[in-house]
């Protein structure tokens, strides 16, 4: 076997570890929010959300989509080995969530369900034999992603 062909082994391997680990971390997220009350609705919605600069279609996904009480909550987990560095949740940066808010707001169109009140959380989860699963609620919102009407006095 090649040098090439072994890198590209790796790569594949590393890939399915990584996929491997954000479904276990999907699961523990999962069976964590519905022992504090919380209804699944869905998993892993994927819906295309427009095209990119380049033109290349863009895809949409939202982790988990979960009731609380009467309130839709919008659910980004994020799954890492360690915590040594920083918070799984650090991951989820602007851009992801400006792609989960696209994201959301198609899933509420789809399912007529606009005028209900929603949320967006994370769940940080580090894998190991005794996982530590952290959940924060409204972890963001819309509001800073709105634009701005600048009054000309000021």
């Amino acid at each position: 076997m090649n040098e090439l062909t072994q890198l590209d082994l790796n790569s594949k391997t590393e890939k399915t570890a990584t996929r491997i680990l954000g479904e276990t971390g999907l699961g523990l997220a999962a069976e964590f929010l519905v022992r504090r009350g919380m209804r699944i609705v869905c998993s892993n919605f994927t819906v295309p959300i427009g095209r990119n600069l380049r033109g290349a279609a863009v895809t949409g996904e939202i982790d988990i989509v979960a009731l609380d009480g009467d309130v839709l909550c919008f659910v980004e987990v994020k799954t890492r080995t360690s915590a040594d560095f920083a918070s799984p949740v650090t991951a989820v940066d602007l851009k992801k969530q400006r792609q989960i808010i696209r994201t959301a707001r198609i899933y509420r169109k789809i399912f007529g369900v606009e005028q209900m009140r929603y949320r967006y959380d994370a769940v940080a989860v580090v894998a190991g034999e005794r996982p530590s699963i952290e959940h924060f609620r409204n972890y963001w919102n819309e509001a800073k992603f709105r634009r701005k009407n600048w009054d000309r006095h000021f």
